[in-house]
């Protein structure tokens, strides 16, 4: 895996990863262009959970038809500013049972999430699972 980023202007990059995907950052909040980076590892830690928690699921063969996962994070007050806490909501729909899905945000957060577990040494990663219809 590799990513190489180019400089456009002011606090904007242009970062292509090795998938051959290419994303714009702005890490000026004043400007706000695009996303910031660390907005990014946030977002990061959504797409990995919710892989998990789908793929979990469709094995336990769970009747999910939709998943929302919301990250709310507080940031250390100096630098560097490393997240201090997150809490994940995961919004399910389907006629799941909520065991089911305890267990397999379980196994995302404690075994299969890279991105909880680098987090993990700075963050406190809470969890709620909301079940809709």
């Amino acid at each position: 895996m590799h990513a190489k980023l180019n400089w456009t202007n002011g606090e904007q990059f242009v970062i292509n990863a090795s998938s051959g995907h290419a994303i714009v950052v702005d890490a000026d909040r004043n400007t706000n262009t695009a996303s910031g980076p660390m907005e990014l590892v946030l977002m990061g830690l959504c797409a990995c959970s919710a892989t998990d928690v789908v793929s979990i699921l469709k094995k336990k063969r769970e009747p999910l038809t939709a998943l929302e996962v919301r990250a709310e994070a507080e940031q250390a007050p100096e630098p560097p500013r490393v997240f201090t806490k997150i809490s994940l909501i995961y919004i399910v729909w389907g006629q799941v049972s909520h065991k089911a899905v305890e267990d397999a945000v379980r196994l995302s957060e404690e075994k299969y999430c890279s991105v909880a577990a680098m987090l993990k040494s700075t963050a406190k990663i809470t969890t709620e699972i909301v079940l809709s219809s």
